[in-house]
């Protein structure tokens, strides 16, 4: 999940590169046909990324935060989504909910890390 090369663990798409610094967009599952464009702000391999999007003068703003950290056993995965903004009360009547979206892409990490770290036959 935290390498901005492979992309989101699920998503139904990405446009561009999500390199730190740089804008790409992220097609979601709760709005298939638009790309949410989105810049890397934070970037710590194995640990956390922050994307940060939203319209210009800080009308609105949207940070979603993931966040590995280790435990006994595994990882805990986190993502929080924070949004700001005088256009958020208006914004925020029009958003779907995004609870579903956000369980699948926990799934996906879940399932791609398992993958990833299935034993290989040699």
């Amino acid at each position: 999940m935290l390498d901005p090369h492979r992309g989101p663990a699920v998503a139904e798409g990405r446009e561009g590169d999500l390199d730190l610094g740089r804008v790409g967009g992220v097609l979601a599952q709760a709005n298939p046909k638009r790309a949410f464009p989105v810049k890397v702000t934070e970037f710590a391999p194995g640990e956390r990324m922050v994307w940060s999007g939203g319209m210009p003068l800080g009308l609105f703003k949207g940070v979603r935060t993931f966040r590995l950290t280790p435990e006994a056993g595994g990882t805990r995965f986190t993502m929080r989504e924070e949004y700001s903004g005088p256009m958020l009360p208006l914004i925020w009547r029009s958003m779907p909910d995004l609870g579903p979206s956000f369980e699948q892409f926990a799934n996906g990490l879940k399932a791609r890390a398992e993958e990833g770290a299935a034993p290989r036959a040699s």
